[in-house]
């Protein structure tokens, strides 16, 4: 008797499994100098998409630490744990470079690797991306109950008041590090050294819906804050010159239709 062929309408089992190991989500954390905090954020990160088909991928900013050892360490045990190793130290906005353009999943969410961003806020901005469709949307998170020092917090009211000033940048936490957002976005944005704490602007820049969404914040409970207040404050005014730049030369929203 003949084999009875499959249906051309019938996925493969290949396809099946290609369709099921294919993320929904791609988590990205860079980290430099990150000791202590590794193995519990990332075990946060899988209680809070217990059950998701997730990739987690971290990015190594040239530790110095044990970093790198427990990273290793834990994809032993963890399949969809990823790690790429910067060769020298680039900076926060060059790790997420590396990690979103390694990224798999169409959504991509984003925190700091020093465990004051929470995981479970990822799931409640994910839904709010999906609940703003059609079109590209990034979900940002602002902090509220800051668990700062009282220079960091200053420094921040000041930098957001020239922002929302020189760039018309009303998000009320820009340098929150939780968001989810779709990397079509992030693949549309200009790169620049710091250009993290800008993407807020940069995606309406290029038409996607920005939402400000509510996030928690944990004090750190190891290491120490990779940057100084002062250095914060005469970076971010000379950058953000450079995006009122982009943002005055950007094209206009153009409707774009393909003739069949």
């Amino acid at each position: 008797m003949a084999k009875k062929s499959a249906s051309p309408l019938t996925p493969s089992s290949a396809q099946r499994a290609k369709k099921a190991a294919t993320p929904e989500i791609s988590i990205v954390v860079p980290v430099m100098n990150e000791a202590g905090n590794i193995e519990p954020l990332i075990t946060a990160i899988r209680a809070a998409f217990d059950g998701r088909a997730i990739e987690i991928i971290y990015i190594d900013d040239a530790s110095t630490d044990t970093t790198a050892d427990e990273l290793a360490e834990l994809q032993k045990s963890i399949p969809n744990l990823r790690v790429l190793t910067h060769s020298h130290r680039a900076g926060q906005s060059a790790a997420l470079r590396s990690g979103i353009l390694a990224a798999t999943a169409p959504l991509i969410g984003t925190l700091d690797g020093d465990g004051q961003n929470l995981p479970e806020d990822l799931v409640r901005l994910e839904a709010e991306v999906h609940a703003h469709r059609p079109g590209l949307v990034m979900a940002a998170g602002y902090r509220v109950n800051r668990q700062d020092g009282a220079s960091k917090r200053y420094a921040s009211i000041a930098a957001r008041k020239i922002r929302r000033w020189m760039l018309r940048d009303d998000h009320p936490d820009t340098g929150c590090a939780t968001k989810v957002f779709d990397r079509e976005i992030y693949l549309r944005l200009p790169y620049f050294d710091h250009m993290h704490r800008f993407m807020a602007p940069l995606a309406r820049r290029e038409g996607a819906k920005v939402l400000a969404c509510p996030v928690g914040h944990a004090a750190r409970t190891t290491g120490q804050s990779k940057y100084k207040t002062l250095d914060r404050l005469m970076v971010g005014i000379s950058d953000i010159l450079g995006v009122m730049w982009l943002i005055r030369r950007s094209p206009k929203q153009l409707k774009v239709e393909e003739q069949s």
